[in-house]
């Protein structure tokens, strides 16, 4: 069973959410864990998810502790370019904590859906 996390800016919150619903079947073999407001949206939409803290108070800083202990497969975060982040330098952490441990890592829906893809096959 692949262990994902989901974790997706404010601005792409809703598009993860659609991701998640349009993959329902593939997901809902995995062991989900989301940053606390987007594992909120992905809870009211319905799916069952692990929910952390928010980003912001930490959750990604709990996703990248479970990337260097071995605990997570998959990184899926829909990153907004286009908006400031005043976590930013937690953002940076995880994805380099991610590159360290060699832990698969994409930034937005195209990579995801070639990781649903692998998943299936």
């Amino acid at each position: 069973m692949k262990r994902i996390a989901l974790i997706a800016h404010d601005g792409k919150k809703a598009e993860m959410v659609s991701f998640v619903l349009r993959h329902k079947d593939v997901l809902s073999r995995c062991e989900l864990y989301a940053t606390g407001t987007t594992g909120q949206h992905i809870s009211d939409a319905g799916h069952t998810i692990n929910r952390l803290l928010s980003g912001p108070l930490g959750g990604d800083a709990q996703i990248a502790t479970m990337v260097a202990t071995g605990a997570l497969d998959v990184v899926i975060f829909f990153r907004d370019p286009l908006d400031k982040h005043p976590h930013e330098p937690d953002v940076q952490m995880l994805m380099r904590i991610c590159d360290v441990h060699n832990i698969a890592l994409v930034t937005n829906p195209a990579g995801a859906e070639l990781i649903i893809d692998a998943i299936e096959d």
